[in-house]
Order: C-alpha cells, then sequence, then structure tokens
C-alpha cells in the first residue's frame, strides 16, 4: 500500500501561518528566485520524485500559482524545473465538495468521504501520495490516521499564535523519528513516520 506524506513548512511552535493567515516569516519562499540553500532543494525536489500523486485543498486547486510551475517545468536551465517536471506531470486529487473544473493539470475531484478516498489512492499501485494545503486540510488527514510520513520544514521563528495543523488534534499521535536534518539558514528538516499500535 502507498505512503501518504504531508509536507509543511512551520514555525518551531508549530504554526504553517500567523495570525492573519501571513507567511513572510518564512526563511525560503516558493518564489520566482527559489533562493533555498542548494542541499535543502535538492531534498525537496528528491522527495517529489518519490510520488506520483498529489492530494490538494480547494484552496490549493483555485490558487493561480499551477501556472508559474508549469512554465518552470518547460525552463530545464532553472533550479526549479526538475520540481517543477514532477509536480506538473503528477496526478492531482482535489478535495472539494464545490468545485467542477481546476485549472492544474491531470486534476480529478474527490466528492466522497475523504476517509474512504484516500484509503482507495492507496491501495492504487505507484509511488508515494504526497499532500500540499493548508492547517484545515492536512488537520482532516491527520486527525482521520491517514497521514504515514511527516516531512517538516522548521523555521527558525516562534510565532506565538497562528494556524495549526495539529490544534484539532483530540488524542496523542504517537511517532518515530526518521531523521532530523540541519540546512543553512537555522532550518531543519524533521522526518516522522506514524508508530504503528
Amino acid at each position: 500500500m502507498r505512503k501518504l506524506l504531508l509536507q509543511m513548512q512551520m514555525s518551531m511552535d508549530g504554526y504553517v501561518a500567523d495570525r492573519d493567515g501571513g507567511m513572510d516569516w518564512m526563511v525560503w519562499s516558493y518564489d520566482s528566485d527559489w533562493t533555498w540553500d542548494t542541499k535543502l532543494r535538492a531534498y525537496h525536489t528528491d522527495l517529489m520524485t518519490s510520488i506520483d500523486c498529489i492530494l490538494l485543498s480547494r484552496k490549493m486547486a483555485v490558487q493561480g500559482f499551477h501556472a508559474h510551475w508549469a512554465a518552470l517545468a518547460q525552463k530545464p536551465d532553472n533550479p526549479q524545473s526538475h520540481f517543477a517536471e514532477n509536480l506538473t506531470k503528477a496526478e492531482k486529487v482535489v478535495f472539494s465538495k464545490t468545485l467542477v473544473r481546476s485549472t492544474w493539470d491531470n486534476a480529478f475531484f474527490a466528492k466522497g468521504n475523504l476517509v474512504d478516498e484516500v484509503l482507495a489512492l492507496k491501495r492504487v499501485s505507484g509511488k508515494n501520495i504526497i499532500a500540499f494545503g493548508g492547517a484545515g486540510f492536512a488537520s482532516s488527514l491527520i486527525q482521520a490516521g491517514l497521514v504515514d510520513e511527516f516531512h517538516l520544514i522548521i523555521n527558525p521563528v516562534v510565532l506565538g499564535a497562528g494556524l495549526s495543523p495539529f490544534k484539532e488534534i483530540s488524542s496523542p499521535l504517537n511517532l518515530h523519528l526518521i531523521e532530523a536534518i540541519p540546512y543553512a539558514h537555522d532550518i531543519v528538516v524533521l522526518e516522522y513516520s506514524k508508530k504503528e499500535r
């Protein structure tokens, strides 16, 4: 069975956005310059080569950055091109009760129960699955016990409050540390797997 990976940038105290939804506190953004450290960029690109399916929240499906990645996939000299190519080629499954169309290539809509839809995707043969979305979407996946691995890019900042994917978790989630990797600019990537009971 395929694994579901959740990859998110967050503050040291576990927030993915500040009180107003802002993310300008992140050391590295995903803008056109993508000024990430070379090693961190390689880590992120390698992670994308391990998947062939992406779960998207409704908000992620309607945001306009898909055109950005599609354009970069056509520019082999750009440091983001390999990442962008994997992102563009992967199957995207959009979880929304209201959307009927997305401008993402290879996008399909999941209208059924979140747990049933994700478990069905996990049973399909192929590479792993990765989820991209905000705190609410991530929280739903975590609460349902669907996330197999957490790939967290920890930024060297404490926000004190904001949006957290862990806020609604009602019981402890026991994890096993796979790896903790320090990068330039005080970034640490934490990889955890879910402990089986």
